[in-house]
């Protein structure tokens, strides 16, 4: 799944050991979407070499692709967005400029009679 829009605000980066002693961190941060008349704020979070990797700052325009997910704990329910590729769309403030940068811009193919669907 993908959502689209402005980061409005970073939140600080968290940190903490597991039960396991394994370490964590996870940033969360603030989408302002901007495809509806209406825009919605969707706090999404980024987990581990993640937080580097994007690169994220206040003002960027992205699309995130997000796993959406639910659990119970004693009888409420919470849910957690969280983001595994995030990619700037080239507008708002500096970061990765480019969409989809990691695909190579291949021309495409030439078409045939033999790619026409008969529906």
């Amino acid at each position: 799944m993908e959502i689209a829009g402005k980061i409005k605000s970073l939140l600080p980066v968290q940190s903490g050991e597991s039960k396991t002693g394994n370490t964590w961190k996870k940033q969360q941060f603030i989408l302002e979407t901007t495809t509806s008349q209406y825009p919605k704020s969707v706090a999404i979070q980024i987990w581990g070499d993640n937080i580097e990797k994007f690169g994220l700052q206040e003002g960027q325009d992205v699309v995130a692709s997000i796993d959406v997910e639910s659990r119970e704990f004693n009888g409420r329910w919470y849910t957690d967005v969280k983001a595994w590729k995030v990619q700037t769309t080239g507008a708002g403030a500096g970061g990765n400029d480019g969409f989809n940068q990691d695909v190579p811009n291949f021309p495409p193919p030439e078409s045939t009679e033999d790619d026409v669907l008969p529906f």
